[in-house]
């Protein structure tokens, strides 16, 4: 058994597939083993696991956790489908305020691995869709922030025009809120194209 991975637009973002041994009585993956994943560049230990269940169009995110309890996640489906996405908030990155999206689905069995430093957010796509997380530090109420699903300076093409969402994410700032100043101003950056 193992896994690909491949980096996404993002480097440091990578999408992981497994191997997938199907016959007539369903299918066996495995989801994570340390050692391939230390050979394909994810070394970081896990030492908490999380799950979420979520109706089609609920938007959980963008979460993040400052420094110094940055954590990293290795994000899966365990039923159902959604649309995940990635972004860079570290301010001293040539890739600050840039985002990936992947679909994931039960049925594909990928993951996705969010490095500390990005906002990670999605959409459930179906009714029941179970997320598994697995991170690299444990929850940190204090540390415990986010960044607008809707912010403009982002521009996420979110498959949704108008998700489900909790209080606390409608409440989330727009990221040159949390680095003022430090925002990529993408009209700016695209004249000058």
């Amino acid at each position: 058994m193992g896994f690909t991975f491949i980096p996404l637009d993002l480097q440091e973002v990578l999408l992981v597939e497994p191997d997938t041994y199907q016959d007539d009585r369903g299918f066996f993956r495995e989801t994570f083993k340390a050692s391939a994943f230390r050979s394909g560049g994810v070394g970081d230990a896990f030492v908490q696991a999380n799950v979420s269940r979520s109706s089609a169009g609920v938007l959980r995110g963008l979460h993040f956790q400052r420094p110094p309890a940055g954590v990293a996640k290795l994000v899966s489906v365990a039923r159902g489908s959604i649309f995940d996405v990635a972004a860079d908030v570290r301010e001293d990155s040539p890739t600050f305020g840039r985002w990936v999206s992947v679909e994931l689905s039960a049925l594909d069995g990928r993951s996705l691995f969010v490095p500390e430093g990005f906002a990670h957010g999605f959409v459930a796509l179906e009714d029941d869709t179970v997320v598994t997380y697995l991170m690299t530090g444990e929850f940190s109420p204090e540390h415990d922030t986010g960044v607008r699903w809707d912010d403009p300076d982002l521009g996420i093409d979110w498959p949704v025009a108008a998700p489900t969402l909790s209080q606390k994410d409608r409440a989330l700032p727009m990221l040159r809120q949390i680095h003022a100043g430090n925002v990529i101003d993408r009209a700016a950056e695209e004249a000058t194209l």
